[in-house]
């Protein structure tokens, strides 16, 4: 077995040439085999015993990922290996293929400059594999793809050699068709994946084979002769014939690009500032000698340590000691440690050049997505995630005296996984964790008990419903408590081109900055003068000073973006957070003595205008859906149709492949939350297999609204009959 401090060692002798560079990610769908395909590449330079790759599942370290053998988390691990007599780094990220993890996928996109997409070819393009490239493509990592499981095809459903090639030109096909769909413009057609290129290979990670163009020339086999073993189930000679290294590693080194051809393009994708400034050419080509610039897609916590930062270094080499500016940080920091991640070990190096990925200790209050500088540069991008956390559970400390400790691991898991959202409800004082999914929230909890040891009690499963309005109202009065300041406000729906540009992180939560972002505003869809009066963006909601003259405006500016904050993460209907509202201040009263407009005077006006202003417009909620695949032998069809249909869900497809069936339907979460599992196991005879993901919020059909919204209320402590406009404009 090879230490990880000789691989290391290695590695850091080569890490400066970016020729033998390649930054990559594995992705799939869940249990398409992401894991099992790293081990093989483990086994490779000897991190792990060739005998049992697919069996460790390395990558897998955390104890819940070894019991549920599940992916949870992305895992970075750097590789040496030599190819054609030349030595090359492979570092690789291993990333989660279950929907409820997206954000995991999503963030390591930024860090990467290809893809290995996995497929099952039994299972074919399900609903994440879609997601996944989709969320590659738009970070312009480039991919190519690994068809596992091919042995499914013959043992399980017994298909012809013919037949089994047919289907596997087919998936290449479907998966060019995403490719086409989703792939940058420039990049439609050489990114697309061929077996005549060598951009695909077939085989199965788990018995440790598989074939490409390549591989079959060299080894002088054919696909009949591949058929035959594996129909044979002669193990032993496939991997002698069609080692699955031999397939999967010059399809990485060959097809995927270095730093340097990658950045070329990536930088002016994901970094919006001078290009042709010092610090805008050391990125484009990946300038080792240059000023160091790092974008930060991960964070993980270390007992030790503390906060660890994951960057992906895009000029620039990071030593000990460097000081970094840290985008929307007043003071820059120091970095005390530099390494290198093995899975679940960082090992320690003296420097890191562009091109690589880093783990930094020392830095602190990081968030993902953070920009590192030694300049002060414009900030990257930031990274948007693509699913909305739909489920929510109360969770507090079953000994009051470790608040303070629950307190401190929501905030370390909230900083590992910005996709959970914490917050604290000021009237029962419960913690209220929201997340993807039941999932989701069943790893933070079991997360809290075992690595923080904070024993904990928790709720049933609660919705997150969303508030918004479909009509405009105003000029709506709002007045301060003393009376003596008052705020005219209109309030209409914010326009779905400019809620769309939100969601896909074009325009940015929080004050629009410079020019650009106006630009951006007018291109999703609002006026002019409109996008020039925006202040501040929050939950998808606008607030704009529409105002001409009004004395004192400017100092109360602050004040007037916390009361409108707080107003649209509160809504006035159900308490629930607001989305796709426009505010508009066109019209100000505001007292000249400074001590009469503090924050007690001014918040609470804002926020009265602004809810009465929505309750006027009539407040509708927005109940979240997910879309769902679910593959059954044909006998159960009309089962679950009826199932589906009881559930307030939509039918959207129904395909067929022999006996089997595939549904897809759109379904609310509230009628999924809870049995779902047991519900769909008992219609079919446990013979179902499903997936979901995230497919946005739809309105709420009129005839439930009231009893939600009571039933809300009630539970967050608040009267059961909604406030009326007049509750917030006397």
């Amino acid at each position: 077995m090879v230490r990880k401090e000789f691989v290391v060692e290695e590695i850091t002798k080569i890490m400066g040439n970016l020729e033998t560079i390649r930054n990559i990610a594995i992705i799939a769908h869940v249990h398409h085999g992401k894991t099992t395909l790293t081990d093989t590449l483990l086994a490779k330079v000897g991190l792990i015993s060739k005998q049992v790759s697919g069996d460790v599942l390395y990558t897998n370290y955390e104890e819940i990922e070894k019991e549920r053998r599940m992916t949870i988390k992305s895992a970075a691990i750097s590789l040496g290996f030599n190819y054609n007599d030349k030595d090359y780094i492979i570092n690789l990220i291993d990333t989660p293929g279950h929907v409820d993890f997206g954000g995991h996928v999503t963030r390591s996109m930024r860090a990467v400059d290809g893809v290995v997409l996995v497929v099952d070819p039994v299972e074919g393009v399900m609903p994440q594999t879609e997601t996944v490239l989709r969320q590659a493509m738009k970070e312009k990592a480039k991919p190519v793809l690994f068809v596992n499981k091919t042995d499914r095809l013959l043992n399980e459903l017994r298909l012809t050699p013919e037949q089994t090639f047919e289907k596997l030109l087919k998936l290449v096909d479907d998966i060019n068709k995403l490719i086409e769909q989703y792939a940058p413009e420039d990049f439609v057609d050489s990114w697309k994946v061929s077996v005549e290129k060598g951009s695909v290979a077939f085989g199965s990670a788990a018995k440790k084979w598989a074939i490409s163009k390549r591989s079959m020339e060299r080894h002088k086999v054919s696909f009949k002769d591949i058929f035959e073993l594996t129909a044979k189930g002669d193990e032993k000679k496939l991997q002698e014939v069609a080692p699955i290294d031999e397939a999967v590693l010059p399809m990485i080194i060959e097809h995927l690009p270095t730093p340097k051809t990658a950045q070329a393009y990536r930088i002016p994708h994901l970094w919006h500032g001078d290009l042709n400034s010092e610090d805008g050419k050391a990125m484009m080509t990946v300038d080792a000698k240059a000023k160091t610039n790092i974008v930060v897609f991960g964070i993980t916590y270390d007992q030790h340590s503390g906060e660890v930062a994951i960057g992906r270094i895009f000029s620039g080499t990071v030593r000990k000691g460097i000081e970094f500016h840290i985008s929307g940080k007043p003071e820059p920091q120091k970095v005390q440690q530099v390494g290198i991640f093995m899975a679940a070990d960082r090992v320690l190096v003296e420097a890191m050049p562009a091109g690589n990925i880093v783990a930094l200790v020392g830095l602190r209050d990081l968030s993902v997505g953070d920009t590192l500088s030694e300049d002060d540069i414009e900030p990257f991008e930031q990274i948007t995630h693509y699913s909305k956390p739909v489920v929510t559970k109360a969770i507090e400390a079953k000994d009051s005296r470790d608040t303070t400790k629950l307190i401190e691991a929501l905030r370390e898991l909230s900083k590992e996984d910005p996709t959970i959202e914490v917050r604290i409800d000021q009237e029962t004082g419960e913690h209220l964790v929201s997340g993807m999914g039941e999932l989701h929230l069943e790893v933070i909890e079991t997360k809290l008990r075992d690595e923080f040891k904070v024993p904990i009690i928790s709720s049933e499963p609660i919705v997150v419903y969303q508030e918004t309005v479909d009509k405009k109202a105003g000029p709506i009065e709002g007045k301060s408590p003393n009376k003596h300041s008052k705020f005219y406000v209109i309030v209409e729906p914010l326009i779905e081109g400019v809620q769309k540009a939100i969601d896909e992180g074009t325009i940015r939560e929080g004050k629009p900055k410079g020019q650009a972002a106006i630009d951006t505003m007018i291109k999703a869809g609002l006026e002019r003068p409109v996008a020039k009066g925006v202040v501040d963006i929050a939950n998808r909601s606008l607030l704009v000073d529409a105002t001409k003259g009004v004395q004192y405006m400017h100092e109360v500016m602050e004040l007037l973006i916390d009361g409108f904050e707080e107003a649209v993460r509160d809504g006035p209907l159900a308490r629930e957070k607001c989305g796709g509202v426009m505010v508009s201040i066109v019209d100000a009263t505001i007292h000249e003595d400074p001590v009469h407009r503090g924050p007690a005077q001014i918040i609470p006006a804002i926020k009265r205008a602004v809810y009465a202003g929505m309750l006027t417009c009539g407040v509708m909620l927005l109940e979240p859906k997910q879309n769902f695949t679910i593959n059954i032998p044909q006998e159960y069809m009309s089962d679950i149709i009826t199932m589906v249909q009881s559930k307030r869900g939509q039918v959207n497809n129904i395909t067929q492949d022999r006996e089997q069936v595939s549904i897809l339907a759109k379904m609310p979460v509230a009628e999924t939350i809870k049995g779902f599992s047991n519900e769909i196991r008992g219609a079919t005879q446990g013979r179902a297999i499903w997936y979901m993901e995230f497919a946005g919020y739809d309105r709420m059909p009129a005839e439930l609204q009231n009893r939600v919204v009571r039933e809300i209320r009630k539970r967050k402590g608040q009267p059961e009959e909604p406030p009326t406009p007049q509750s917030f404009m006397d």
